[in-house]
Order: C-alpha cells, then structure tokens, then sequence
C-alpha cells in the first residue's frame, strides 16, 4: 500500500521553443500570445529584439529586460545561464500573477537539449517540463540539414515537430518533406502549419478552469463545431479561429468510474503510440490507493505522476485527456477502457503501484523517460 505523500505545489510548465533562423519561432511565439484562449503566458527569449512587439498592445513600461503586455503576457530577454533566475521570478507565488504557462524561445542558434537539460535539472518545485517543440522550414528544409546537420540531433529529441511554411511548397514536396521529418524525429508528433499557427490547446490548456493541477474546461470541445469568429493574423490573412487548427490533430477524453489497474495503465503509458503528443488527467487507482487521486502529466517522452488527496465528497473517478497528430482515437479508447479492474478490489498488491511510484515528483526530482 502506498504511504501518503506530501502535495505538491501547483506546477507550471515549461515548454521549449526551438528552431534555426528563418523557420517561424517568433512568428508561432507570437500566435500563441495573440490566442492563449486566457492563458497568461510567461515568455523567456533570447533575443528581445525579435519580439515583433509592435503587433501586441503594450500596457506597462519598457525595462531592460521586462515587459508588460495588454493580453496578460510577460516576456524576458535572457542569457541561457539566467534560466533558472527567470523562472523563480516568474513563478514565484507573489510575482506571477497567475501565469498558466512559461514558453522559452530558444535563439536560432541554440542547442535545445541544454536549454532541455536545464529545464529538467531546475530545482524550482513549481514547474514541470512542458515539452520540446522544434519548428522546421519546409521550403528550405534541405538546405538547413546541409548547412546544420544537427537539426537530425534536434529532431530525434522533439516531443513536438512543427513544419512551417507548408503552404509554400508542393503537395509532393510537403509529403516528401512531412516523412523525413517524421523519420527523423523518431515517434514524436508531427504536424504541418502555415504562418506557424498551431492550435495552442495542442501545446497547453487554454481558458484554465482549475480540477487539481489541471483544466477540464470543454473536454469534447474539439468534438463539435467551432464557434469562434474570424479574426485577422499578423499577415492580413484570414484565419479560422478553431475549425482549421483543430484539424491538425485529435483529441481523446476517456472517464471511468471503475479504478484503473496500476499495472495495466503503466504498460499502456510505456507503450503509447507515435504521434500521442499529450496526457493530462488524473486517476483513480482504488484500493491500490484509497487516500490519493494521481495527477498525469506526460508531453512525448516525459511522464510525470502527483498524487493528490480527495477531497471529501469528490467523485472518484479517472478522467484522461489525449491529444496527439495521426492517433487512433477509437484504439486508444478501447485499451484505456481495459485498464479498468476487473472488479472491485478490497486488498491491494504492494507492488502494483511500484511501476507508477518511479514517476512520482520528489523534491529536486526531474527524472525524464
């Protein structure tokens, strides 16, 4: 039987923004502050100048490195070696003004996997990794591999590949260049964009309405039609707010009112498909625990468990959210559906939860898969 644990602060996570000069950063950093949906998002950059602020409403005073903006959205110019000063700063209980989510904009030139490492080794206990999303040129795909062989290194460690500009090459050339990418980037999930516009929700949760750590607020929503408006991107083009980007990828929300067996959930979680880019939720694993629902926060190879108490009158209940680029939904449904205990369980194996407990938070604790 597990012991109860010590609940962890409210974690924030950190996604890594990475990609060679030219391929769309600023331009996807830029979208995302404009339709956060209400999320408040902390931005920590490299290079301050490359923030096209003049597309933003500008609410409070230019510092040397600080900026305040009308959408709720606060940016830094950092040194890589500043990281974990910035994040304090922006997480700190008295200064973050509910930020939801922290995007690093890695510089053109910047090697990912320390800005990655760095994240991941960070003692600040409220954060969590959020993923690395790596943007790719597809008109000069060729030539950035030639003249920067490391892009194959950089893929290879995405969680998230962006393939921008895909509206400016060929329907054989986009093909040709989506499967080297998806070769390349071995498993993580792949999806093409034009003027870098990636659906937010995909990356974090928008419009945050708080169950534990996490957002539940419309979990069918992609299910239905969109009811957003048009509104026009910094090109003067004309954007679907929903419908378009939500088509990029899918999204899968699976409740179950019977616990789910610790085993069987770890074996599907070691297992999880190319392309299955998020899960987020939290579970019920019955007797194995009676004291704690567990948090789940897994982005492509990163898998993290939080136990939290109920709390008295909560429905126990597991409620699972996955979004990933070309998954089988109906499949994935099915094999969550058979993690379910076959029955109630009035004892508990005290080596069920062992394979769950590995991913379970300590202090000073970011183990990666």
């Amino acid at each position: 039987m597990s012991q109860p644990r010590q609940e962890l602060p409210q974690q924030i996570p950190v996604v890594v923004l990475a990609g060679f000069l030219g391929s769309g950063k600023t331009t996807l950093l830029n979208h995302l502050l404009h339709h956060g949906g209400g999320t408040r998002i902390g931005a920590i950059v490299n290079d301050f100048g490359s923030i096209e602020i003049d597309a933003m409403a500008v609410a409070g005073q230019l510092g040397d490195s600080t900026v305040s903006l009308g959408n709720g959205c606060l940016c830094c110019a950092v040194d890589a070696s500043e990281l974990d000063e910035y994040l304090d700063r922006l997480t700190r209980p008295s200064a973050r003004n509910g930020i939801d989510v922290i995007v690093i904009e890695a510089s053109g030139l910047a090697e990912p996997q320390e800005l990655v490492r760095m994240v991941l080794a960070s003692e600040n206990p409220r954060i969590v990794y959020g993923g690395l999303v790596e943007v790719v040129d597809a008109v000069e795909f060729d030539t950035t591999r030639e003249q920067h062989p490391e892009l194959d290194r950089h893929l290879a460690i995405a969680d998230l590949v962006v393939v921008n500009k895909a509206d400016r090459v060929p329907d054989g050339e986009h093909q040709r260049v989506l499967e080297r990418v998806r070769r390349l980037a071995g498993g993580a999930a792949v999806v093409p964009a034009t003027y870098a516009r990636v659906d937010p929700e995909f990356l974090f949760d928008c419009r945050p309405t708080r169950v534990g750590q996490l957002s539940f607020d419309d979990l069918h929503r992609y299910d239905g039609d969109s009811t957003g408006g048009d509104e026009h991107d910094e090109h003067g083009e004309h954007e679907e707010h929903d419908g378009h980007l939500h088509s990029a990828y899918d999204s899968l929300s699976v409740e179950s009112e019977v616990p789910l067996d610790p085993r069987r959930l770890m074996a599907f979680l070691d297992s999880r498909p190319e392309g299955l880019y998020r899960i987020k939720g939290y579970v019920d694993f019955g007797a194995a625990d009676t004291r704690n629902k567990y948090t789940v926060h897994a982005v492509g190879r990163f898998l993290r468990f939080s136990p939290e108490l109920w709390t008295p009158g909560e429905p126990r209940l597991s409620r699972l959210v996955l979004i990933g680029a070309g998954i089988d939904a109906p499949r994935l449904s099915k094999e969550l559906t058979a993690c379910a205990q076959d029955a109630p369980h009035t004892y508990a194996d005290e080596h069920s939860m062992w394979g769950v407990l590995r991913y379970v938070q300590e202090p000073q604790d970011n183990e990666r898969l």
